[in-house]
């Protein structure tokens, strides 16, 4: 199993508190941190959004993910980086396609490419995107991926399709992974996302309880076998929001003061929300001892899962709980 962490962007009102003037050195040094050698860390990423969860808010930071792509590639030089997930929409898949080509080059071939259809509506309306209805949104990403597939492996894209035309669309330089940039399809929709997953995926990106998990991973595999591709050259991964600490007395102490810290930026409905997911222990959370989330971890490693990415809450504050994960987790799944 390979691991991979999410930076602080602000998006989850991970960021509150700290003068935005210094938000580059918190995110930049968890950044550093996963880079060294010998970390244990295989990949970081950011969101790919806007406006602020589970509440949005007209004062606190959310970190633009494609600057953050940019200056991870240039200020690292051992992780590989990456985004779960762009929403294919928010840009022209040619144009975003193109800039992926430069981040690889400027980050020496590290970049992961995780694209989705997008699901999150005050923002899209914000900014001007409306906000389609399911089916076109898929539609999007299906014509975005084939974009970007046939402008990484072929250096053009030609496409008269429903929602994007692009004509001879020049792409040079070519990224410099060899057979472009791997492509993570986000989402366990089954009729759509997936099938597209089975077609150009290198990565899936799905969650749920274990029953769930192992249900989309046969849908998976069906799609691959009606397309003739090998399932087991797609490698499934899921995110979890994490927090660990080293009994069951750290533990309650560490989301204690998780929900002191945004209780006066989300109120008591949102507040009771964003942390009900944890104390509840809900189905995309990983939330306990080293040994508890061994356990949940192995139980999904025997159903196929290898790549696990967390994201932990008290990152910018006090990284002591990446290092427990590093130190006592990976090593047990590896």
């Amino acid at each position: 199993m390979r691991f991979g962490m999410f930076v602080p962007q602000g998006w989850r009102h991970d960021l509150v508190g700290i003068e935005s003037s210094d938000h580059w050195n918190v995110m930049h040094g968890l950044a550093a941190y996963a880079d060294a050698p010998g970390s244990g860390w295989d990949t970081i990423w950011v969101y790919d959004h806007f406006h602020t969860v589970p509440t949005p808010s007209h004062t606190e930071a959310t970190h633009e993910a494609w600057s953050l792509m940019a200056a991870y590639a240039a200020s690292t030089s051992r992780v590989r980086i990456g985004q779960m997930c762009t929403c294919m929409s928010y840009r022209n898949p040619a144009y975003l396609a193109k800039v992926a080509a430069t981040v690889d080059i400027v980050s020496g071939g590290r970049l992961e490419m995780g694209i989705g259809g997008g699901w999150y509506e005050h923002e899209w309306r914000a900014y001007g995107y409306g906000f389609p209805p399911i089916p076109e949104r898929l539609g999007r990403l299906r014509e975005g991926v084939e974009i970007m597939h046939q402008a990484w492996t072929t250096g053009q894209a030609t496409l008269d399709g429903t929602y994007y035309q692009v004509d001879g669309a020049i792409m040079q330089p070519q990224p410099l992974q060899h057979g472009g940039i791997p492509i993570w399809v986000a989402g366990g929709g089954e009729k759509v996302t997936l099938k597209i997953a089975a077609k150009y995926a290198s990565y899936t990106n799905f969650g749920g309880t274990s029953e769930e998990f192992a249900h989309k991973s046969d849908v998976l595999r069906g799609h691959c076998d009606a397309l003739g591709r090998d399932f087991s050259s797609i490698t499934r991964s899921t995110e979890f929001r994490t927090v660990i600490g080293t009994d069951a007395a750290d533990v309650a102490a560490r989301l204690d003061r998780i929900e002191a810290r945004v209780a006066p930026y989300l109120g008591s409905e949102a507040t009771a929300r964003y942390m009900g997911e944890y104390r509840n222990r809900s189905p995309h959370t990983l939330v306990g001892t080293p040994a508890e989330i061994v356990a949940l971890l192995d139980e999904r490693r025997e159903l196929g899962l290898g790549y696990t990415v967390i994201y932990n809450p008290e990152a910018a504050y006090d990284r002591s709980g990446l290092e427990l994960f590093a130190a006592e987790v990976m090593p047990a799944l590896r």
